[in-house]
């Protein structure tokens, strides 16, 4: 091997991990930018370096306990508090995920819904989400989340109030609905929302369609 030869590995070399470095810094400062409690999947990086160097950026950092991998694909930031130790990852932030990676939509359905409005206390153990793509199911540590492919009709209000609204009211049942789920709802529903539920009206069956309208008044 030449001297011009030997001089161009040695250089080539030194490129590769000059840009290894530089992926993996990036990488790490989109990690920390975003926070304690960020859930994400490779996908997030892609525009960081080729797919290769994310994934072994993700590995040596899953590694070092900088994060942790919560599901195949899956990753978090983890939170911790000093007397309960790591904690477990939001819902809501593994939805945001799964939406991002996924190019889906997912709704809050079922329990899960009627508890985020504060209808009800219980926290389910399945999070059931409606959603245009695939059907599948993911299970991140005792928690099962299912995503459920449904109509687009279903889908119409999805990523809004109205949505979620829909969805709690279902789930509870005609029967009962009653004044003090009226005023739950009025107390965490603020003027928007209010306003959203209104123009989304339409898309509610119609004995929801008619619960909407007296939340927001109309029949009194």
């Amino acid at each position: 091997m030449t001297a011009q030869q030997i001089s161009t590995t040695i250089c080539g070399i030194y490129e590769r991990i000059t840009m290894a470095h530089s992926v993996d810094s990036k990488i790490y400062s989109r990690i920390t930018g975003h926070g304690k409690g960020w859930v994400f999947t490779p996908t997030h990086f892609m525009d960081l370096g080729s797919r290769t160097a994310v994934a072994t950026t993700l590995m040596r950092y899953k590694r070092n306990g900088t994060i942790r991998q919560i599901a195949r694909g899956l990753y978090e930031y983890p939170r911790e508090d000093p007397i309960l130790g790591i904690l477990a990852p939001s819902v809501e932030r593994i939805k945001g995920a799964l939406e991002e990676r996924d190019a889906v939509r997912l709704q809050p359905s079922g329990a899960y819904a009627a508890n985020l409005l504060g209808l009800s206390e219980q926290v389910p153990m399945k999070i059931v989400f409606l959603t245009d793509g695939p059907a599948r199911k993911l299970k991140i540590g005792s928690l099962s989340i299912e995503m459920r492919r449904t109509t687009p009709k279903n889908m119409t209000t999805a990523g809004r109030i109205s949505g979620t609204v829909i969805q709690a009211l279902r789930w509870l049942g005609q029967k009962n609905i009653d004044s003090r789920i009226v005023s739950l709802l009025r107390e965490r529903l603020d003027r928007k929302s209010m306003a959203i539920l209104k123009r989304d009206i339409r898309h509610a069956p119609i004995w929801i369609a008619e619960i909407i309208r007296y939340l927001c008044g109309e029949d009194q």
